[in-house]
């Protein structure tokens, strides 16, 4: 059995796990969204999930395959820098890394515009990001598991 996922992981993401952030990483993105909508249930399924990360981290080293990408560090560059668009750089994922960078800058720009000038701007690289963001937090361990078995 491979060890595509780290409970040490999923325990730090555990802690923001009120927004789903763990359910995310291990492959649930169905209950990661409800999470997220919820605050984990109103707590008490995060509560629970603290004994269930185990159960869970088995799970998704026997559903996603070991290769050239690891797993934790994508989701450390979505999490923390996936507005930079760092994890799809990481991935190879260049024209959609510089999508992000550039969604990113624009909606900087646009704000520091608005606030100097009060003009409107910055609405639409938020609705590209975050469209964007939601895809991959859904996606990311297919997408590496695709990269990897390739």
């Amino acid at each position: 059995m491979s060890d595509t996922h780290s409970k040490t992981m999923g325990y730090v993401l555990w802690l923001f796990g009120f927004t789903g952030a763990h359910r995310f990483y291990y492959g649930k993105p169905k209950t990661g969204t409800l999470y997220f909508f919820t605050l984990g249930l109103f707590f008490v399924g995060w509560i629970i999930d603290l004994f269930l990360i185990p159960a869970m981290d088995r799970q998704a080293d026997l559903r996603f395959k070991e290769g050239k990408l690891s797993y934790n560090l994508a989701w450390i560059l979505l999490t923390f820098g996936g507005i930079f668009g760092l994890h799809r750089f990481y991935m190879g994922k260049w024209l959609t890394g510089f999508m992000f960078l550039a969604a990113t800058g624009a909606f900087l720009i646009g704000n520091i515009f608005f606030a100097v000038f009060f003009v409107a701007g910055g609405f639409i690289p938020v609705i590209i990001l975050l469209i964007g963001y939601v895809y991959d937090f859904w996606t990311l361990n297919e997408q590496i598991n695709l990269i990897n078995a390739s």
